[in-house]
């Protein structure tokens, strides 16, 4: 069994590229790329945001390369100052003790149970996921669910997995996610096609929950191989020694637990499930009861919250639990400055991230790539087309992890060209679904998966060595699922 695992001075010696380097060597590769293509003629495409048209690769110059990350960071201010207000807020309540006694608490009662949390928060996750596609907001989990799970003897890993691939199997097979399915269909209907809700919501039921069930499985398996055997972690020597550091709780202090911590903790709770409510879209269920109770807070009604809207609710209920645990003025403000502090290198990655997406689009790289990627799927059959047009989906999602991005800049040429083949334009959607939801479990591009991996203290390396045999299975499932839909509705 020895064998099995590095011994620890080789994990000590193996060192990853940050999450930032990474990304800026991808930037400096795509804009190599796009000098190199510069002029290369496409299909017209008309710009949605200035009626222009555009039919060939623009030559970037050394400005697009250098302010991406500024361009990028403008059209992110609303999610960066979600996720800085976001820390500020936990910084405050883990002042209070009360999270770390609440999770002292649970781990306590789970004794010989703990796996049980595993599939209950990745269902839960997941639900988040292919009802209102949660992604960035998981950023909001990552501190407390590994400090929770590492309190109950996993590791950082397994936290991490908890929640990208819970959330991420769920966006995988998104049924009513308005920021996937939502605008993939709404791009459907602009160019004359009809989509069928029910096929869409059948098929990514489907994706959903054999998605799911499969990554439960591979979680549970690996979290408790871990149980039996700590040896048998993923973690470098470093990565354990920062996970020690930031989430091991000092089991010598006695914490007390009582009315006041138990308030902070239901507070605490109050303020996400208030979030995730938020952000569900119940005018899509024709439910009216949350239209306008809180539109005297924020000017939105519940459902249709933002970033900006969650990150003065967090703001206020930061100063609500501060003055319940009897903090000082100025204790209230260092800690939440602190907090923000501590979380700023998340919001960093962020932007850094997508601003890749800000040169392929102000190069029009992106609309090259996808005019090519159309030639490929013409005069194939549905036993081939389907794989093919998933794998095309496998690369776009690389280039452009927004769902509703790629969404909108593909649909409207594959939807059709799915239905000129004689197939279901609907089938083409869910794979773009699953194609984007698998990619984005991975890839560097997604500030959600590079900022959640630093929020953990887990290396990228570290996360794809976790993670080829779930991308190889789901991808294999995910084929045999769209194909046999495409061949069964064809």
């Amino acid at each position: 069994m020895q064998t099995e695992h590095k011994a620890p001075s080789e994990k000590k010696n193996k060192k990853s590229l940050s999450a930032f380097s990474i990304l800026f060597i991808i930037l400096f590769l795509l804009w190599l790329i796009s000098i190199f293509l510069a002029g290369h003629n496409f299909t017209p495409v008309t710009l949605p945001e200035s009626n222009e048209v555009v039919s060939s690769v623009i030559a970037p110059s050394l400005s697009t390369l250098v302010m991406a990350p500024f361009k990028s960071f403008q059209n992110s201010i609303n999610i960066a100052v979600f996720i800085l207000i976001l820390g500020g807020f936990i910084n405050v309540a883990m002042k209070t003790n009360s999270l770390e006694a609440g999770i002292a608490a649970l781990v306590k009662k789970l004794k010989g149970k703990e796996l049980m949390l595993i599939p209950l928060l990745m269902f839960l996750f997941s639900v988040g996921g292919t009802v209102y596609g949660m992604a960035e907001e998981t950023i909001a989990f990552y501190v407390l669910i590994t400090a929770t799970l590492v309190a109950a003897g996993f590791d950082t890993l397994v936290a991490v997995g908890v929640i990208l691939l819970g959330a991420g199997a769920g966006v995988l097979g998104s049924t009513v996610n308005p920021f996937a399915t939502g605008v993939a269909t709404d791009a459907l209907r602009g160019v004359g096609y009809h989509p069928n809700q029910a096929t869409i919501i059948t098929v990514g039921s489907i994706l959903w929950l054999s998605t799911l069930a499969f990554c439960i499985w591979y979680v549970m398996r690996y979290a408790k191989k871990l149980k039996q055997d700590k040896a048998f972690t993923l973690l470098s020597s470093s990565e354990q020694a920062d996970m020690n550091l930031y989430f091991k709780a000092d089991n010598s202090a006695q914490l007390n637990f009582g009315r006041r911590e138990k308030i902070i903790l239901l507070l605490f709770a109050f303020t996400f499930l208030i979030m995730i409510f938020s952000l569900i879209p119940w005018g899509e269920f024709k439910v009216t009861l949350f239209d306008s109770w809180t539109s005297f807070l924020t000017d939105h009604h519940f459902g249709e919250w933002t970033f900006g809207d969650l990150a003065m609710w967090f703001l206020i209920m930061a100063v609500v639990i501060g003055i319940i645990a009897k903090m000082l003025e100025k204790e209230i403000i260092d800690f939440f400055i602190a907090g923000a502090c501590d979380i700023l290198s998340v919001v960093l990655i962020i932007v850094v991230a997508r601003s890749i997406s800000v040169l392929m689009g102000e190069t029009h790289l992106d609309l090259f790539i996808l005019d090519k990627a159309q030639s490929l799927l013409k005069g194939l059959s549905p036993l081939v087309f389907v794989p093919v047009a998933y794998f095309i989906y496998l690369g776009l999602s690389f280039l452009i992890p927004s769902t509703s991005a790629l969404a909108f800049v593909s649909i409207p040429i594959l939807g059709p060209l799915t239905a000129k083949l004689g197939m279901d334009p609907n089938i083409m959607i869910m794979i773009f679904v699953a194609g984007s939801g698998l990619i984005n479990l991975i890839t560097p591009t997604s500030g959600v998966v590079m900022g959640g991996l630093q929020l953990s203290k887990v290396n990228y390396s570290t996360w794809l060595k976790f993670m080829y045999i779930p991308v190889l299975t789901i991808c294999i499932m995910n084929i045999i699922i769209l194909t046999a839909s495409m061949l069964i509705l064809t």
